[in-house]
């Protein structure tokens, strides 16, 4: 699940760069929390949860770490599509989807957590925990 998460990572992060760019190209910042959150969320959130399953495979091998990878990666488009159509039309019509979004992120962060709780455990730096189970 490292790779899957760092992989997505890296396009969330090229987005966010691009969103920047534009932004700033056209002088119209209105997305700017749209942005943030793709590069928090999006970047560095993912990059975290890739790195974290990378050095602990027990933990990135298990059912929670799948599930936090589809409800992360269905929220955060569904949450931030929704908001940057509510910011730019001004319509808040689809706050349901963007609280929709949101809650389907924390529900794959509380998954996260209890995985990090139940599968990690001491770091021995320089070696993953595969190596330590060698």
């Amino acid at each position: 699940m490292g790779q899957r998460f760092l992989k997505v990572a890296a396009v969330y992060f090229t987005i966010g760069v691009l969103m920047g760019l534009v932004m700033g190209i056209m002088q119209d910042f209105r997305l700017t929390s749209v942005h943030a959150h793709i590069n928090l969320l999006g970047w560095v959130s993912m990059a975290l949860f890739g790195l974290v399953y990378h050095f602990y495979p027990r933990a990135g091998n298990t059912k929670l770490a799948k599930t936090q990878f589809w409800l992360h990666n269905i929220g955060v488009p569904v949450m931030q599509g929704g908001l940057a159509v509510e910011i730019i039309t001004g319509n808040m019509a689809l706050m349901p989807v963007v609280i929709g979004g949101s809650l389907l992120v924390i529900l794959g962060v509380i998954l996260f957590m209890f995985n990090v709780f139940a599968h990690v455990g001491t770091l021995n730096i320089g070696k993953s925990d595969r190596d330590v189970a060698s």
